[in-house]
């Protein structure tokens, strides 16, 4: 019987699915396996581990693979795709690395959400992202490009946005219910020691205080929600981009039952920012379909690895 691998490489979780024909047999998740942010090793044994866990909880060993697909930030580049297939062959020997499939994360991401179909897949995690595809095949991104410069609304751009906002308020010489949740998660005491934190080599872990600013906004703090709702229009304004460069004629403000020959893809969310915050995803909404009246956004999110699952079928 012909089993198959389905993987979601993300930058805090590694998620496996093994299935066969008809069937999903077994789920595993490790930790993030983003070799650009965690190295080699680490990319290493949390996929190893990974592959290990699904296969013994199925009683399947690696060899019996038929094919395996896995998404991962970043894997678009070539040098990218050989390591991390590498990385993969050595589990097992038996798999013909042309049944491996290294996507990007985009990939299978939009494969989960709308199959070989058109649309618009906006991605808010450890990082962010927007890709889309038109009825034609063309495709699109925008965003994406790293966290030092990039990946708007994500949940490392929430974290240092943070940061920043803590440091404004104390510069107009207001406290904040933030600023002691911040200095807690991080083990801090004085503002001080935050901005060394902050302006560290490497970088601190942003993406850690996502959670902190979602409890702060649960609590009512307005920082925290304006931060939130920020982060949900930075997304919507990237989709924007991407709709609008699959349908460059689009009118401006014409709503979808005024248009003729132009169709809108449809959107989708998926990631942990988009999980976790009702305020980003209200947002995200609401600007898009002030933008585009009458837009379909879907409103459950999509599971990538159940994308990497239905390409691995495909081999």
């Amino acid at each position: 019987m012909p089993y198959y691998l389905g993987i979601d490489a993300g930058g805090t979780k590694t998620r496996c699915l093994l299935a066969d024909e008809t069937t999903i047999l077994a789920k595993a998740m490790t930790g993030g396996c983003n070799i650009v942010r965690t190295g080699e090793a680490q990319a290493r044994e949390a996929l190893h581990t990974a592959v290990h866990q699904v296969c013994f909880s199925a009683q399947v060993s690696p060899g019996q693979i038929r094919a395996i697909c896995i998404g991962a930030a970043g894997a678009a580049r070539p040098e990218m795709a050989a390591k991390i297939r590498n990385i993969l062959a050595e589990l097992a020997p038996e798999i013909a690395k042309t049944k491996i499939e290294v996507v990007g994360d985009t990939v299978i991401a939009l494969e989960a959400a709308f199959g070989a179909g058109p649309g618009v897949i906006a991605i808010a995690g450890t990082g962010s992202i927007v890709y889309g595809r038109d009825v034609d095949g063309h495709t699109a991104r925008a965003g994406g490009w790293g966290f030092a410069v990039s990946d708007e609304g994500s949940g490392h751009w929430i974290g240092r946005h943070a940061v920043s906002a803590i440091l404004h308020a104390r510069d107009q010489g207001l406290d904040t219910k933030l600023t002691a949740m911040v200095l807690h998660a991080w083990k801090l005491t004085t503002i001080d020691d935050l901005v060394q934190q902050a302006n560290s080599t490497p970088p601190p872990d942003f993406p850690r205080l996502f959670p902190i600013v979602l409890r702060a906004a649960d609590e009512a703090e307005p920082i925290a929600r304006d931060l939130l709702a920020d982060a949900g229009a930075n997304l919507a304004h990237l989709a924007a981009i991407v709709i609008h460069r699959l349908a460059p004629h689009l009118p401006a403000g014409m709503a979808l039952r005024d248009m003729l020959p132009v169709a809108i893809p449809p959107v989708a969310t998926t990631g942990s920012v988009f999980r976790q915050s009702p305020i980003v995803r209200q947002v995200f909404y609401n600007t898009l379909q002030a933008s585009f009246p009458g837009i379909d956004v879907r409103q459950e999110l999509a599971d990538p690895v159940e994308g990497a699952l239905a390409r691995a079928k495909r081999m």
